[in-house]
């Protein structure tokens, strides 16, 4: 069991003590496995690892006393626990299906249960549409909307995985294939290898001496929960976390054709095929081929080049100008992760982080940043530890005493500070001022009107000590649409102000998205790629952040932090006096 396996289940088992008891000391209880879930998900080496080493203890990692400890060792041993096992037998199963919606909690789920009988999404949004939840508690006509809303968003995201999650089950998979010694070479392909941000299902290519070998030794990986099919080139299987998996055994001499084929995207193939068709070839899977004879297949460059092309990155595959331009060989440059010189989100143990300032940039400066920016909230985030002016003060002094502990990397003092519902920032001009780079974002009344929205984005942006808009949409994906604003206006309000877009690394954001992050570059917008990471090991999400920025088609020029320190400073909106 991998480490976000394990915390999935202690949240789980933390949401089903709230689903079934309203008792204060449950509430207690279920908090220490979220804490516990907080800290196995960041923890920096393998727990399955730390169980079987009679040398290191369990229990000394934070949040995770004996009993976790005990729990942690039996679901390494065993592939589940016990305990979680009883308490999934005390509900129906559609209650923990209802946990996925966007703003339903545990004690919604509870409420609607023991209220209304109801026992799964489909019952839900049938007493929504019928007006029976806003007759319960707390809730009104404008909650059961939302809840409806939240209902489609579901929907729209079955059967379709996060970036992270798919790259995480990749890698798995290529990492055990490797060990096999009839396995040459293995490469994810689709959607995955394209950098999209959601991934249905995963194509593994793999070359090798021997199909029937590996693909007896593929079947065995513990992950597999089903076998769909399976042939002399071909295993299709499901996991455990329901992903399908599609393993294709080529021969050496097809896998550039096979590698171009299978990473697509459909409509970038098409225009492929018809390029070939125009001279009299044919372009499939198997290879470019005039007649019988074979021009180009065992290497992607050499089909892209037999048919007078640059190679094109996979991220850019989308049939949407990149043939014309590498008939040209006029192709961008894309930003690459090496580019990168700091971080400019991050959360520290002031708010809601995990580790210190200083942990935070001796983690950064083994990346090889030259500064990071450390941006905890501000007080109106209170589920975040928002701190207040007195707090955030203090955490200014606490960043620059940190500047003088660790050398070889730039700390900057910064806040994530929350745009109000008015559009006014959430700290004072007198402190904001004090902040060497100020970053805002929205957090709260995230349904508001679209006018409305727009006019408290366009306020804020006007604010001078704003630098920086953080995730500027605030979706979550698979979870959570997209505020719903003008954003061309917004745009237009950020050139006129000088205040950076950033691109939000995390794999649950990925704010702006690919589309947005273009169209920012053609409005004449500068991007930063931040991580807004919560815990050291989360800077190294900066990777999914560069490949949205590729599929975006920024180059080195477009992005902020690509700057060494001083120039990235001046590059900013100057500092309001």
């Amino acid at each position: 069991m991998e480490n976000r396996e394990i915390a999935a289940v202690f949240q789980e088992i933390a949401d089903l003590m709230r689903i079934l008891q309203d008792d204060p000391k449950w509430t207690f209880k279920a908090a220490a496995y979220e804490r516990a879930h907080r800290s196995i998900e960041s923890y920096p080496e393998r727990l399955a690892d730390l169980a079987r080493d009679p040398n290191r203890k369990l229990a000394e990692i934070p949040g995770v006393g004996a009993d976790l400890a005990a729990k942690i060792k039996e679901l390494v041993e065993t592939g589940q626990c016990q305990y979680h096992q009883d308490q999934l037998k005390q509900i129906p199963r559609g209650l923990l299906q209802m946990l996925q919606l966007q703003s339903v909690g545990p004690q919604k789920v509870r409420l609607f249960h023991n209220e209304l009988g109801i026992r799964s999404v489909d019952e839900l949004e049938a007493a929504a549409q019928a007006g029976k939840l806003r007759a319960l508690p707390k809730m009104d006509e404008k909650s059961e909307q939302n809840i409806l809303k939240a209902i489609e968003v579901f929907r729209r995201a079955a059967g379709r995985f996060r970036l992270d999650t798919a790259m995480e089950t990749a890698e798995e998979l290529t990492d055990y294939l490797k060990e096999i010694a009839s396995v040459e070479r293995v490469e994810p392909a689709g959607s995955l290898r394209r950098g999209r941000e959601t991934v249905g299902d995963l194509d593994l290519l793999i070359t090798g001496s021997d199909h029937a070998k590996t693909a007896e030794r593929f079947l065995k990986h513990p992950s597999i929960a089903e076998v769909l099919a399976q042939g002399e080139d071909k295993v299709s299987v499901r996991l455990k976390n329901t992903m399908q998996v599609d393993a294709r055994l080529l021969e050496r001499d097809q896998y550039g054709a096979a590698l171009m084929y299978f990473t697509g995207s459909k409509e970038h193939n098409i225009a492929l095929r018809d390029r070939a068709k125009k001279r009299g070839w044919k372009l499939s899977e198997y290879g470019l081929f005039e007649g019988e004879k074979v021009l180009a297949s065992k290497t992607e460059e050499e089909v892209y080049r037999k048919l007078g092309l640059a190679w094109i990155p996979p991220e850019l595959r989308e049939n949407q100008g990149e043939i014309e331009l590498a008939e040209e060989n006029k192709l961008p440059k894309l930003v690459e992760r090496g580019d990168i010189r700091g971080d400019l989100q991050m959360h520290t143990t002031a708010s809601d982080g995990k580790a210190s300032v200083e942990e935070m940039a001796e983690a950064a400066k083994q990346l090889g940043y030259q500064y990071i920016l450390i941006t905890d909230h501000s007080k109106a985030v209170t589920i975040a530890n928002g701190l207040d002016e007195k707090r955030a003060a203090e955490n200014i002094r606490r960043i620059h005493a940190a500047r003088k502990k660790v050398k070889g990397i730039e700390i900057w003092a910064g806040a994530e500070v929350d745009i109000l519902g008015d559009g006014r920032l959430d700290y004072p001009d007198a402190l904001l001022r004090q902040f060497d780079i100020v970053l805002a974002s929205v957090h709260s009344r995230m349904t508001m009107p679209g006018e409305e929205m727009t006019e408290r984005l366009i306020k804020a942006l006007a604010n001078p000590y704003l630098r920086i808009l953080g995730h500027p949409t605030g979706r979550h994906i698979l979870k959570r649409d997209p505020f719903n604003f003008d954003i061309e206006k917004v745009f237009a309000a950020a050139k006129k102000y000088g205040v950076v877009m950033e691109l939000n690394g995390n794999p649950e954001r990925l704010d702006l998205s690919d589309r947005l992050a273009r169209l920012a570059k053609e409005r004449g917008l500068k991007i930063i790629i931040s991580t807004d990471a919560h815990a050291p090991d989360h800077l190294k999400l900066m990777r999914y952040g560069v490949l949205t920025a590729r599929r975006a088609w920024l180059d080195k020029k477009d992005v902020l932090n690509t700057l060494p320190p001083q120039k990235l400073l001046a590059a900013l909106r100057p500092l309001a006096k």
